[in-house]
């Protein structure tokens, strides 16, 4: 067999330096000469038939916006930095222009040059995986929309994230505020100094009765919704059903055990305080746990983890050992994370909108920090959200023993 020829193909002849060239603009009478740089030629490239082809132009710069218009660099930075002193017309011919290049600004950049910050922080020390990636892509879309930036500060406890730290990310960022994620939102001492800092906060918090989390809030009221799983449990014909602690320092942890025992003490149900066990928020943690629960001489028919990570530990515990899920024994979680999808059966949970309430609360913070840069200081209130029963195979009756 003949080697097949070989192709030829253009050689790319090597690229040349192009060096920006700076002209002096005749100033005018009382003004200084304002320096430019002149734009390079746009590029050529050798495609495979030898033929030039123009690389795509730059995206768009705040001087195009501005001859679009027909308005000045400085009108197109007002405009930007959304000055209320512009009028209505030509802030709407200067969106136009925007809309029409497609114009994207740098909110780091804008923060950097100007005396308004464009970028927020989000502060977490949740492990949660699904937790924190739902709760960052909620604040990236309103980040986005809003046209700020956003930096992601992970502490890797609780205590970590000390009011040094955190003042100095602010500093240093030149944050216009932060989103606190659980648990370091429930830190009253932390909450306090930020504020009398001057610092912008938004919490997201567990509902609970503390008066200081009805005000720049998002709330989460983990209280009902597990009373929703609880009571569907009993309805369905439990009475011995366990409950799995999270980390007793999250609220979320103690207001999910409250919903538990509200439905319990509503239905008349009897705790059998041997079936409430403390832990932790993960995997092998609801394993160890179930399997302690179903070495019992009267083990539970029913367990409620207090999230779909402990629950489908649950699950795995309760295959190894025998038990049929949900003859044997019914299970439910908390979050409708992805898995509690994936898992056989799949998990009757409660649903909790962690990119929503991510959304939200970064929405609230921007319309909190709009307010305080104009002058107009604004008390938010607090907005809240009530995670939803969802109902799939990993419950059922009971089966009689």
């Amino acid at each position: 067999m003949k080697p097949s020829p070989k192709t030829k193909t253009a050689a790319t002849p090597p690229a040349k330096a192009v060096k920006a060239t700076r002209t002096a603009k005749a100033p005018r009478p009382g003004k200084a000469a304002e320096i430019t740089e002149a734009a390079d030629p746009a590029p050529e490239t050798i495609d495979a038939g030898g033929e030039p082809r123009a690389v795509a132009p730059a995206r768009a710069s705040i001087r195009d916006v501005a001859e679009a218009a027909g308005v000045s660099l400085k009108t197109v930075s007002r405009v930007i930095n959304e000055d209320a002193a512009v009028r209505p017309e030509m802030r709407e011919r200067v969106r136009q222009a925007i809309a029409a290049l497609n114009y994207q600004s740098d909110p780091l950049a804008r923060s950097l040059r100007g005396t308004h910050s464009f970028a927020l922080g989000l502060v977490y020390s949740n492990p949660n995986a699904h937790y924190l990636v739902s709760l960052q892509n909620g604040v990236l879309s309103a980040c986005r929309e809003q046209g700020y930036g956003l930096q992601i500060h992970p502490c890797s406890t609780p205590a970590h994230g000390s009011i040094e730290e955190l003042l100095a990310l602010v500093r240093r960022s030149r944050l216009a505020g932060l989103v606190l994620a659980p648990p370091m939102s429930e830190q009253r001492d932390l909450v306090q100094a930020l504020a009398a800092h001057g610092v912008a906060v938004i919490r997201i918090v567990s509902a609970g009765d503390d008066p200081r989390d009805m005000q720049d809030c998002v709330r989460v009221d983990d209280r009902r919704a597990a009373h929703a799983v609880t009571e569907h449990l009993i309805q369905l014909g439990h009475s011995r059903i366990s409950f799995l602690w999270g980390e007793g320092y999250y609220e979320s942890s103690v207001q999910r055990y409250a919903g538990y025992m509200d439905a319990m003490r509503d239905y008349g149900v009897e705790v059998d305080p041997q079936l409430v066990l403390e832990g932790e928020f993960n995997f092998n943690s609801g394993f160890r746990r179930a399997r302690k629960l179903l070495a019992m001489s009267a083990p539970p028919t029913a367990v409620f983890g207090s999230n779909d990570e402990i629950a489908a530990g649950v699950l795995a515990a309760a295959r190894s050992v025998g038990f049929d899920v949900p003859s044997d024994l019914a299970i439910a979680g908390f979050e409708d994370s992805p898995f509690s999808q994936l898992t056989w059966p799949p998990l009757t949970t409660a649903r909790q909108d962690t990119v929503e309430i991510g959304r939200r609360a970064a929405l609230r913070l921007i319309e909190r920090v709009r307010h305080a840069q104009s002058g107009r200081p604004l008390d938010l209130g607090a907005e809240q959200f009530t995670p939803e029963l969802v109902v799939r195979g990993s419950a059922a009756p009971p089966r009689r023993r």
